[in-house]
């Protein structure tokens, strides 16, 4: 249940509004102190998220719908930005240090997909990778947990769509073939200096919903 709230980056007072409970009713069955909830239970729940999502343009719902297919554990989040930002933007968000290609960091990033590499790089399938793009390549890819950051990029460079922009998370040093093929494709390459993944998500959402109040 936590899982899904946050993926929808809805706070627990405000899926209790919604559901017409007490906030401490979600945050017993997140922390285990209530037993499983029923099946009326998780349904409400769920109309609740979608509801909430819909009123604020249904941008999640409609990325989760185009990514059906693809292996969930892959995917830590995705998100459309409202209006554009720029990858310099992200770049500043996520505390970036740009690799390759600083030159293209006033391209408009209209979205982003967070993966688990890893998992990403193994359970994938070539058409599975494409779907990951959403409603527009005009996105940044994130790959956590990146060891060296070759697999990432040698997948998008055998991959026909190319994102707007690149971030690695995870490594101390970038492998010097994944900066030669983000030059060859003309992507920039960033490597984030975020502490952790959930710190990087968070600052992502704190990005994305600053747009959406607005």
């Amino acid at each position: 249940m936590r899982k899904w709230r946050e993926l929808f980056n809805v706070s627990q007072v405000k899926l209790a509004e919604e559901m017409g409970i007490s906030p401490s009713v979600i945050s017993d069955y997140e922390s285990g102190r209530r037993k499983s909830p029923g099946t009326q239970f998780v349904r409400r729940f769920v109309e609740a998220l979608i509801t909430i999502d819909e009123a604020a343009g249904g941008h999640l719902l409609h990325e989760l719908s185009r990514i059906a297919g693809i292996p969930t554990e892959a995917i830590l989040d995705v998100r459309e930005f409202p209006v554009p930002v720029s990858a310099q933007k992200i770049c500043e968000t996520i505390q970036g240090t740009v690799l390759a290609c600083p030159h293209l960091l006033n391209r408009n990033i209209y979205g982003y997909t967070v993966l688990d590499s890893p998992k990403a790089v193994v359970t994938l399938s070539g058409m599975d990778f494409m779907q990951i793009f959403g409603t527009t390549t005009e996105r940044v890819l994130i790959f956590t947990n990146v060891t060296r950051g070759r697999s990432p990029m040698v997948a998008v460079r055998v991959t026909p769509l190319k994102p707007r922009m690149i971030v690695l998370h995870g490594p101390k040093e970038v492998d010097s073939l994944g900066v030669k093929l983000a030059e060859i494709e003309q992507i920039p390459l960033v490597l984030s200096n975020m502490k952790t993944t959930n710190d990087l998500i968070a600052s992502l959402k704190e990005l994305y919903q600053s747009m959406i109040s607005k």
